[in-house]
Order: C-alpha cells, then structure tokens, then sequence
C-alpha cells in the first residue's frame, strides 16, 4: 500500500512540477515505486522483468537528468547549449521510459512477466508522467513523425507472430503510444480524451483476462461463456479502433485535427493501424468459427456489475459516437 501511494504521489509531482527538476524526481519516486510492486509475485520470472525495467529507466533518466544539467548552465555557457541537439535528447530519453519505437526493446519483455493488474500499470499509468513532460519539451517534427510512425509500424509488424496476449498487448500499446504521441503537437486534451478511452478499453480486457486466467492464443478456445466472448470480441475490437466500438472515437477525434495540417501523416497512421488488426483478428478468430471445449472456469468468479456495465458501455458506443459527429 505504501508504494502504490508513492507510486501514484510521484506521478502527481511530474505532472504538476513547475520545474525539470522537480519533474525529473517524481518520475524517480514512481521508478522506486514500480519497482517492488512488480516483483510483489515473488517469482523468478518477474525479479528478471523488475531489473529489466530498472535498468531501463535507469538509462532514461540518466540520459535526461544529463540534458537538463546542460539546460541548468544555460547562463553561464555559450549558445550551442541551445542547439536543436538538446531538446532531442530530451526526447529520446522520454520515448524510452515509454517504450515507444525504436525504444521499445524492453516493453515486451518485460509486460510478458508481470501479472495482468501490473501490466495494467504499465500499459497506462506509467505512460502518464512521460507524456506529461513530452508535451512541454521542444519536439522537433521529424523526430516526432518518425516515431509516430516507426511506433504504429513496429507495434503492428511485432505483434503479428505473437501467442501471448501479453505480448500482443504490450505490441498494441506501443501502437497506441504512437497516436498518442501524434496527439501532443495539437492539443493536451485530446490527449488526455485518448489516454482515458484507450485506459478503459485495457481495464475491461485485463480484467477479462485476468478472471478467465488466460495468458496465451490458445487458451481462447476454452471460452464458452457467451457472455464473456461478447465481451471480449467487443474489447478486442474497440481496442482496434474498428466502428462502431469506443476505440473508433478517439482515432476519429485525432484524424479530425490531425489531417487539417498533417494529411500525408494522417494517412500512413491509418494504413500502419490496419496491420494491427490482424493480430486483432487472430485474437476473436477462436469465437467465430470453432465451437470451444469445456472450461475450468470458476463461475463463482463471475465479474461483477462494475465490468459489465463498463462493457456494455462499451459496445453502446454506437450512440456515443452517432451524438459526438452530429455536435462535430
């Protein structure tokens, strides 16, 4: 309980500190905070993911609190600090506390040994304070648009020979890192609209997941609760961004802005995505042809009210959707 406080105090000090310093500090403490929670499952499989993670970070931080020491004697030095080579330094050590592309190498690895509740974490929470800083911190255009793309592209690419559903979520998010990322150079609500939606997308699927105790492809087979197979096609399907699921809002909503002054960008994300939805429709495949074998399933674990109702939101987007272009 004391590291989810730290954990959740740390991303406060990021995203409302009113210098780097202060930044850089609450994105330590969450570091320190992350740490021992995902290691909370005491095996060896996580130990190994959790020093992954640190050293990761570790190199992030370094290279970033390296940048704003060099911004910090600004005063006292020559020009060149304030070269382009600074803020893209910046940038470079805020992808990879993200995993966006190419800085991705250690996302999935380390989601594939973590419980469903942590990679929840990861997947989202943890996106919060380096999004935060990203915005504030000169971006330049190429930078950006490269890892927009290298991002969706990777993350469709990666996913597609994958059978753990962690990995094929870790794949997704960085995806969806990559239309985040495209986010930041219009407005920070858009931003924030985005991140909640794709947030409650992952929470109803992990919570799917987690209570059918489903961790590979394979495993979908076993699924012969009607019920829950909607509710996961449905979550699949939105989390692919597919009309007329909640996960075509937000895709809707940047597009919009997006292809005003960046058309030939607005286009590539959308035929990047379309890759993605092939590992998407490997994952829903199982509910649509093949009748499923009998489960172990403990129905005494049946989801509570809370999960169905935030599913049946979901595939009541339609209307959602319907009300926001008819306002737009």
């Amino acid at each position: 309980m004391i590291f989810l406080t730290t954990l959740v105090l740390g991303t406060g000090i990021s995203i409302s500190a009113q210098s780097w310093m202060g930044l850089w500090m609450g994105l330590e403490m969450n570091l320190l905070s992350i740490v021992p929670l995902m290691n909370s499952s005491k095996n060896m499989l996580a130990s190994e993911c959790s020093l992954k993670y640190f050293f990761t970070q570790a190199i992030a931080s370094t290279v970033l609190i390296y940048s704003l020491i060099i911004l910090s004697l600004k005063n006292n030095m020559n020009s060149w600090i304030l070269t382009p080579p600074l803020p893209i330094i910046m940038d470079i050590s805020l992808f990879m506390k993200m995993g966006a592309a190419p800085l991705h190498f250690w996302f999935p690895e380390v989601m594939e040994g973590l419980s469903w509740m942590n990679a929840l974490v990861m997947m989202t929470w943890q996106k919060i304070a380096p999004l935060t800083a990203l915005f504030n911190v000169p971006k330049p255009p190429f930078l950006i648009q490269a890892t927009i793309i290298m991002s969706i592209l990777i993350g469709g690419l990666m996913g597609i020979n994958q059978t753990s559903m962690r990995k094929i979520l870790a794949y997704s998010s960085i995806t969806h890192l990559g239309w985040m990322i495209s986010t930041l150079s219009l407005n920070l609500s858009l931003t924030l609209n985005y991140f909640m939606i794709y947030s409650l997308i992952s929470l109803n699927l992990i919570m799917i997941l987690k209570t059918l105790n489903l961790f590979h492809i394979q495993q979908l087979f076993t699924i012969n609760n009607n019920l829950m197979k909607i509710s996961f096609l449905s979550n699949f399907l939105s989390m692919g961004g597919v009309p007329p699921f909640l996960g075509f809002l937000p895709k809707w909503m940047v597009l919009n802005s997006l292809a005003k002054n960046h058309l030939n960008l607005s286009l590539m994300m959308v035929v990047l995505t379309l890759v993605t939805l092939y590992f998407y429709t490997r994952c829903i495949i199982p509910f649509l042809t093949l009748e499923t074998s009998e489960t172990k399933y403990n129905w005494k674990k049946m989801p509570n009210f809370l999960m169905w109702w935030m599913n049946w939101f979901n595939i009541m987007a339609l209307i959602l959707c319907t009300v926001w272009f008819n306002l737009t």
